[in-house]
């Protein structure tokens, strides 16, 4: 087991190696790695299962940002194959490959930036987002989470799966790092590139308790899973 300094030295080295590497646009570095994605993602196995069973019991209709081919949605089908989703992703062909392995569901794919997607006001009884959102600054998923709380039905739950940083340094290290390789790229500010930059634990949390999210739940298997849930006033 790594001690969090040899972590850092590796990622200190990694980003030194990788330093003139171009920026992948978002939707084309998950096509060109369709091949073998699932079997890449498949470590996070264990987590997808938690975000199975924390989801409640009387989940009915879910919404997944950045569902990819999913995954989580494989574990959430298994243990109730009548649960209906609507999934948003920017990749096409990821879409078509959820469709495809999983024709007999209700489940409708939006092929689209989910910071643009309209999910409309207290109509589902869980989101969920399993590791997308660690590609965005926190102004970004700032807004995002005000309109996942707007969009959950009242004392329903959004549930998060994510990279988190081990410390402030890693996070401010990849934040630096890709807001400099972005503006030495000159890359819009519409465009999303593949780039991690995690938050830590505490600064997660601390945007979804702003927005006015409970944090009710948080587990750390593979990758953190955060279960937060809105307010029943709300």
């Amino acid at each position: 087991m790594k001690t969090q300094e040899e972590y850092l030295q590796g990622l200190r080295q990694w980003l030194r190696d990788t330093e003139h590497e171009p920026l992948e646009e978002m939707s084309a570095f998950f096509e060109k790695r369709m091949d073998d994605y699932e079997e890449h993602m498949s470590v996070w196995e264990k987590s997808y299962r938690l975000v199975a069973e924390s989801l409640p019991g009387e989940c009915r209709k879910i919404l997944d940002l950045g569902c990819g081919t999913g995954l989580e949605l494989d574990q959430i089908w298994k243990k109730n194959p009548d649960i209906e989703v609507t999934g948003v992703d920017l990749c096409r062909d990821m879409l078509d490959k959820l469709l495809e392995k999983h024709p007999d569901k209700h489940f409708t794919a939006v092929c689209q930036d989910y910071f643009q997607y309209d999910p409309g006001c207290g109509q589902w009884d869980a989101v969920i987002s399993f590791e997308s959102l660690h590609h965005f600054l926190p102004e970004r998923k700032k807004e995002l989470y005000q309109k996942i709380y707007r969009s959950i039905k009242a004392g329903r739950v959004f549930i998060l799966g994510d990279y988190i940083a081990c410390c402030d340094e890693e996070e401010e290290l990849l934040r630096d790092t890709y807001l400099r390789r972005r503006k030495q790229s000159a890359v819009p500010e519409d465009r999303f590139v593949h780039f991690d930059i995690p938050l830590t634990m505490e600064h997660e949390t601390g945007l979804l308790r702003g927005v006015g999210f409970q944090i009710e739940n948080v587990m750390d298997e593979d990758a953190a899973v955060i279960v937060c849930r809105k307010r029943e006033a709300d």
